[in-house]
This record gives structure tokens, sequence and C-alpha cells, in this order.
């Protein structure tokens, strides 16, 4: 059974760990840190979202607010998915980035707003599946591993 709570400081070796096993230039432009630093380091655990599988931290999604101007302040940012390799395909990502988007509407956002690698095609499978369209493509944003690739920015209005 797959459920969802906000993140607590205790979670950070488990979140680490997750981070460990699945960084790398299919989820994320920017190279893998070494040594990983602790989830924590950077981030609030107020603004982590954590799936469990039976107990037992099985992804996160981090939220975010991108930038401080109040006209933007409507919108929130899906910054960071991982779900443990050993427990995928039970559920966890969706669990996760529906949890995230239910905060952000808590939070008073009208729309969630994330960033997914163009040839991440799992992960955009799992977005559309959760409700984002794609809102625009930034063509050959990043060079990663001998290639150019796409950006792609997507949505979900809450309202």
């Amino acid at each position: 059974m797959i459920t969802t709570r906000i993140a607590r400081e205790a979670d950070d070796e488990a979140l680490t760990a997750i981070d460990e096993q699945t960084w790398d230039n299919g989820g994320s432009p920017s190279p893998k840190p070494d040594p990983m630093p602790p989830f924590f380091a950077k981030r609030d655990p107020a603004d982590v979202l954590v799936a469990e599988a039976d107990g037992v931290v099985a992804g996160y999604a981090g939220l975010r607010i991108h930038t401080s101007m109040p006209s933007h302040a409507h919108v929130i940012e899906i910054n960071g998915l991982a779900v443990d390799p050993a427990l995928s395909g039970r559920g966890a990502g969706a669990a996760v980035v529906e949890a995230a988007v239910a905060e952000a509407g808590r939070r008073g956002a009208r729309k969630v707003t994330l960033r997914v690698l163009g040839h991440n095609a799992a992960a955009r499978r799992l977005y559309a599946r959760c409700g984002f369209v794609e809102e625009g493509v930034l063509r050959e944003e990043f060079f990663l591993d001998g290639r150019y690739v796409d950006d792609i920015l997507m949505a979900r209005m809450l309202t």
C-alpha cells in the first residue's frame, strides 16, 4: 500500500539514498554530486512530499516557489522527483505527484509547473497521467552524454 506525507528530518538518510541510486542524465541535467550531500542540506522538509510503500520511504517530490515576484505567487513548481528503483512500479510516483499537487493547492497555487528532460519518456508519461500538459519546449537546452536534449515545460491548472 502506498501512502504519502510531508517529509521529516528523519527521512534524510532514506531520501539521500534514493538520490544516490537514481541521479543520472536521464532525469537531471546537472552532474551527480560527489559525494552526495545530505538531502535536507538545501531543502526544507516541509517542501518535500514523501511516498511510503508499506511504511518504507519509496520516493519523493519537492516543491518550490520559482520566483518571489508577487505576480507569480499563484504558481508552485515540482522540483525534483525520484522513486527507489527497488520499489518502482507500485504507484509511488503517481501518488507523490498527486500529493505534491494537493499540497500546492493547499498553499494557494492555481498552477503547478515542472520541467522534464525530453528524452525522459517514462517521467513524461507519468506527468501526463497526472494531468500535466506540455506548455513549451526549450529546444536543445542541455548537452548531455554527447547530444543536445530538449527541456519540456509542463503544467497542471488547479482551478
